[in-house]
């Protein structure tokens, strides 16, 4: 059996779907330390893995990105996502390799594992030479020649125009709008004694993982032509039932007759719920619908919206893999691991993304036809009442998401990923 050391960010959304994988590997009698924020502690026990805190590093679990990190307030596109990565992972990167290697002089980990921004983890890797995992919990990270980069929201073009358009984009953001971001990357990996990597700028980071498994299915992802061996896709990261959960007393109302519709604002950027979640109650107060709308960090108690819709149902948290059985549209605001689940059980979306990566989730929802993305983190009550209303008369998009859940029931993302880090720990061991 095998000694796995696991770090993830302190985030809802990075911690459930990592915790799938590491009850598979528990299961199969491997030996788990999880280095992460004290929120995740009890969760993690209960897998039957060993908790590890955060020591140097910021633990920032609980706190909202807002909280968190004041700075990110009001940025949208590109922007925002840079500093987004900037904040909340490489400047965290240093220290969490400091905690890492402390943790490594108790523990003999045969493997290394962490999500694609687990950079601190990165270059624990770098220093030690032990292999890495990486569990892809957002769309594939790394440029491709078919692909506009990361930031643009374009769809692909694998023609000779449209390859020149790629590289004339990753030239343009690598040389020009981002080129004092990758002075930040270069400083830091200085500052820890790793040589600058002369790529383009999100892959100048750290180096590319050992085993890079994507929790999705080539249906979703844009497709490419020169996509790396190291990458598998394993389809969703079932989150295991790492705490009870008593269904409210309306439960019964989803077996009505009246069609569900959930919106959500995730996990991370859910401190205004203006953007999209009280917007969405409103837009659709007198329309034929069940809305179930969540409040992640917020009470329901404390949203001001007098009188409620007769059709609300409003909680803090509902966990998403028991509701979406019975949901037939989600409003999200593009979060990947929500996305990915609707997906998996046939449910077209709305999506209204702006930070982070999320207009770059939105634009392959729209892609693949499996929903509507409203281009905007802001929508306008008579944008979500039209598309709702759209997906609801259209069939094609609930088609389209039925045709991507018969993809995703082919995939068994924790079995998936547990036999190819087992397969790589071996790889390893005879090299």
């Amino acid at each position: 059996m095998a000694h796995i050391l696991v770090a993830t960010a302190p985030v809802a959304s990075h911690f459930y779907p990592v915790a799938s994988v590491v009850r598979e590997l528990v299961d199969r009698g491997h030996t788990v330390w999880w280095y992460t924020g004290k929120a995740f502690q009890s969760k993690i026990e209960r897998l039957g893995a060993t908790y590890k805190p955060m020591s140097a590093a910021y633990d920032y679990s609980g706190m909202s990105r807002d909280e968190a990190f004041p700075q990110l307030r009001g940025l949208q596109g590109l922007s925002a996502l840079m500093e987004t990565i900037k904040a909340l992972f490489i400047e965290q990167a240093p220290l969490q390799m400091q905690d890492i290697l402390s943790l490594l002089s108790e523990f003999p980990a045969d493997i290394l594992m962490a999500e694609e921004v687990g950079f601190g983890m990165g270059f624990v890797r770098e220093k030690t030479g032990l292999p890495v995992v990486v569990i892809g919990l957002s769309i594939n990270s790394f440029d491709s020649k078919d692909i506009a980069p990361i930031g643009c929201a374009l769809p692909p073009d694998r023609s000779a125009l449209g390859r020149f358009r790629n590289a004339c984009l990753r030239f343009l953001i690598n040389s020009i709008a981002l080129r004092s971001f990758k002075t930040y990357i270069d400083n830091t990996r200085s500052g820890v004694g790793l040589p600058i990597l002369n790529r383009s700028v999100l892959e100048s980071i750290v180096e590319p993982p050992d085993l890079y498994l994507l929790g999705t299915i080539p249906e979703f992802e844009y497709p490419r032509s020169d996509l790396s061996e190291s990458t598998h896709f394993v389809g969703t990261f079932t989150s295991p039932p790492v705490e009870t959960f008593e269904p409210p007393t309306w439960w019964d109302d989803l077996h009505g007759d009246l069609s569900i519709v959930l919106v959500t604002q995730g996990t991370l950027a859910n401190d205004d719920l203006n953007e999209l979640v009280i917007p969405t109650i409103r837009a659709l107060a007198d329309e034929n619908v069940l809305v179930i709308a969540t409040t992640a960090i917020l009470p329901p108690s404390q949203i001001d919206l007098t009188p409620l819709p007769v059709n609300l149902r409003l909680e803090q948290f509902i966990p998403f893999d028991r509701l979406m059985p019975d949901v037939d549209v989600m409003v999200t605001n593009g979060g990947f691991g929500g996305v990915q689940l609707a997906l998996s059980n046939g449910v077209p979306l709305v999506v209204a993304g702006a930070t982070e990566e999320k207009p770059e989730i939105a634009a392959r929802v729209a892609w693949g036809g499996v929903g509507i993305d409203l281009k905007t983190g802001r929508p306008s009550e008579q944008q979500i009442r039209a598309a709702v209303r759209t997906i609801r008369s259209n069939p094609s998009y609930r088609s389209n998401a039925k045709r991507l859940q018969v993809e995703f029931d082919r995939y068994n993302g924790p079995k998936m990923s547990a036999d190819l880090i087992e397969r790589s720990i071996g790889d390893f061991r005879r090299s």
